[in-house]
Parts: C-alpha cells; sequence; structure tokens
C-alpha cells in the first residue's frame, strides 16, 4: 500500500496542531468522541509519524482537529477609523 498519502495528511495535520497550539489529551478525547478506535499512545505514535493508521481512523484525527479548530475564539482585528468614531 502506497502511505504517501497518509503520510502528507499526517504532517499537514501536525501543522494545524501547532499552529493551533493543540495537546494530544484534548484531541484525543474529541477523537474518541466521534467514534475513533485507537488509544491516546497510538495518536501520539501516528502523530509522531511512528506508526501507519487506516484512512477512516486519519480522517477522524483530522475531523477532531479540525473541530477544536473551529473552537478557538479568533484573534482581535485591527480597527478602521470609523469603527472607533475617528
Amino acid at each position: 500500500m502506497d502511505t504517501s498519502g497518509l503520510d502528507r495528511q499526517r504532517q499537514m495535520t501536525c501543522l494545524a496542531i501547532r499552529a493551533a497550539d493543540l495537546d494530544v489529551q484534548s484531541i484525543w478525547v474529541r477523537y474518541f468522541g466521534v467514534t475513533g478506535s485507537v488509544d491516546e499512545y497510538e495518536l501520539d505514535a501516528y502523530l509522531n509519524g511512528l506508526i501507519v493508521l487506516p484512512p477512516l481512523e486519519c480522517d477522524l484525527i483530522a475531523v477532531a482537529v479540525n473541530e477544536l479548530i473551529d473552537e478557538i475564539p479568533p484573534l482581535p482585528r485591527a480597527p478602521f477609523g470609523v469603527d472607533v468614531g475617528v
């Protein structure tokens, strides 16, 4: 089986995790809640490139990560003058 696509998915998932400053435990809890079937240690091993998971599990991890990212409050934006009465 060619795992290059799965490895690319893993790498991009890890980039999203780092950018959002998520931790493995919170990812695993959410992943488990969306019917993921691997334990927290296997999730950590997958994210570190030590094991390969089936495509469905990789997608469930992506779902969990994306849901957690969606819950992060947006960063404050710089106002325009009209927004502050200038």
